[in-house]
């Protein structure tokens, strides 16, 4: 039976405990430690530092689940220790420390599984059949809208949330690298599916794109934070479908996190937080039940290599190298008081539900869309997403 540990149990990792401690209760793991920095109701035994943890337990699997900023030296430490890797997403700050660890990994001969959940629907495989399997035609572009409610205290939660920086050293937030991180994954594995699919078909390139090289992105901030709350991403693939991702967490209206994938033939649309998918032939949208739990697949993929990983760190290097290219950019632009409505836990944005939804569906910036708050999007250089390195 393997031998898992958990690494962070509070906020996020609570949900990872919870399911750990079932998949032990059900007798599919042993629970060996947990470890925080700060003291949370968890099995013993308990650790408040992690290399602790791994000398004292031997674990086989290791979930890592603290803030993004950490992952690294927790997840080489782990690795050191001859474990295999459930790292949190976003698993890394940037492509330098992907390479490391996929050299460590490549070292050990470990494995590593992200916590890209979404890419276990049912749903999603449902769609990428259709795409690969030409149902919609040439998969032209794909557009992704969602809107959500932050409050203040979603803010002030951790000393890292909504940072750029902390105490000298990088922090990943902001809401295309954390909140809607799975919308931007999503987009990314339903264009791989589609580059696939343009390589088979008559007259396809054997070097079709599927990953990034230059993107236009417009940041916003509605509060005094670091990172973006409101986002507008477009991503050139070389040969593949274009990529849009408008989100917001400042919107008092909701949208789930809505994905289109616009063919030569037809469209499909998937909410990906629901797993409700219209398929061409689908009236009305339906809901597609059946998740692949990440950990799950993980342990299946170690009692069996031929069972593929969900979610591995090669896959997620397209992903690490937009959010990069994002941070690096200038801050966020502050949204003037002026165009927001105070609610009693923090400003939000009128009507920007409806502009992300226009932007995913015209293809549009926020300022083409006349949106009085915008700005000229940026126009950036997609590095390095291409391949791991040999």
């Amino acid at each position: 039976m393997p031998r898992v540990a958990l690494v962070g149990a509070a906020g996020h990792g609570a949900k990872h405990l919870r399911r750990i401690a079932a998949a032990a209760e059900a007798g599919q793991l042993r629970l060996v430690g947990v470890c925080d920095i700060r003291p949370v109701p968890a099995p013993q035994p308990f650790f408040t530092d992690h290399r602790a943890l791994f000398a004292a337990t031997a674990p086989d699997v290791v979930v890592v689940a603290t803030p993004p900023h950490t992952h690294l030296a927790i997840a080489l430490d782990a690795v050191a220790t001859g474990a295999d890797l459930m790292l949190e997403k976003p698993p890394v700050l940037d492509l330098a420390e992907h390479d490391r660890l996929t050299a460590a990994l490549r070292g050990a001969g470990r494995c590593c599984q992200i916590g890209f959940q979404a890419l276990g629907s049912a749903a999603l495989a449902q769609l990428l059949a259709a795409v690969e399997g030409g149902r919609l035609g040439m998969v032209t572009r794909i557009a992704a809208a969602a809107a959500w409610w932050r409050p203040d205290s979603y803010y002030t939660r951790a000393p890292w949330a909504g940072r750029r920086s902390l105490h000298g050293r990088p922090v990943l937030d902001g809401a295309l690298a954390n909140p809607f991180a799975h919308a931007l994954m999503d987009c990314l594995v339903i264009a791989a599916a589609a580059t696939r699919h343009a390589r088979r078909a008559p007259g396809g390139s054997a070097q079709a794109g599927g990953r990034p090289d230059s993107a236009l992105v417009e940041r916003y901030a509605v509060r005094d934070i670091e990172v973006d709350d409101t986002a507008n991403l477009r991503l050139r693939l070389p040969d593949g479908p274009s990529v849009r991702v408008a989100v917001s967490l400042a919107s008092t209206t909701r949208i789930a996190g809505e994905i289109t994938v616009y063919g030569t033939e037809a469209s499909a649309v998937l909410e990906y937080p629901t797993d409700v998918l219209r398929l061409p032939a689908d009236t009305p949208a339906r809901v597609v039940p059946g998740r692949t739990d990440p950990l799950a697949n993980l342990l299946a993929h170690r009692a069996d290599p031929a069972v593929p990983l969900l979610a591995p760190l090669a896959a997620a290097r397209p992903f690490t190298a937009v959010i990069q290219a994002v941070v690096a950019g200038p801050a966020p632009h502050r949204v003037a008081s002026a165009h927001l409505a105070a609610q009693s836990d923090g400003p939000a944005i009128p009507g920007v539900a409806e502009l992300v939804r226009a932007a995913a569906a015209t293809d549009a910036s926020f300022a083409k869309l006349g949106a009085a708050w915008a700005v000229p999007p940026l126009s950036l250089e997609v590095a390095g997403a291409q391949a791991d390195p040999a």
